[in-house]
């Protein structure tokens, strides 16, 4: 079954932090949704946090750009590929990286 629609929105994780969520739509109207941690990890392999930088929410931490990003970027690439590829997935956004 094909992607046919991603949309990235801002939300708080479990401790209150701005982080990002993601909700993919199959073509057969199932809906997937994932919430993304706010970690502390910084190793070399670890993904760049793209914070929106205004200081009047959430201390310039918030994910409004990010959530932007996977919705009109990240999203109109993925649709049309096979949901259960999970590794055709992966290796479509190592290249979008």
């Amino acid at each position: 079954m094909k992607i046919s629609k991603v949309l990235g929105f801002a939300a708080l994780d479990s401790r209150g932090k701005p982080t990002v969520a993601v909700q993919a739509i199959r073509e057969d109207g199932q809906s997937f949704t994932a919430h993304t941690p706010s970690g502390a990890s910084t190793g070399k392999y670890e993904a760049v946090e793209l914070r929106d930088g205004d200081k009047s929410r959430y201390l310039g931490k918030g994910t409004r750009n990010a959530a932007h990003n996977i919705t009109n970027e990240i999203g109109p690439s993925l649709t049309g590929l096979n949901a259960e590829q999970q590794i055709t997935i992966d290796r479509h956004m190592i290249a979008l990286d």
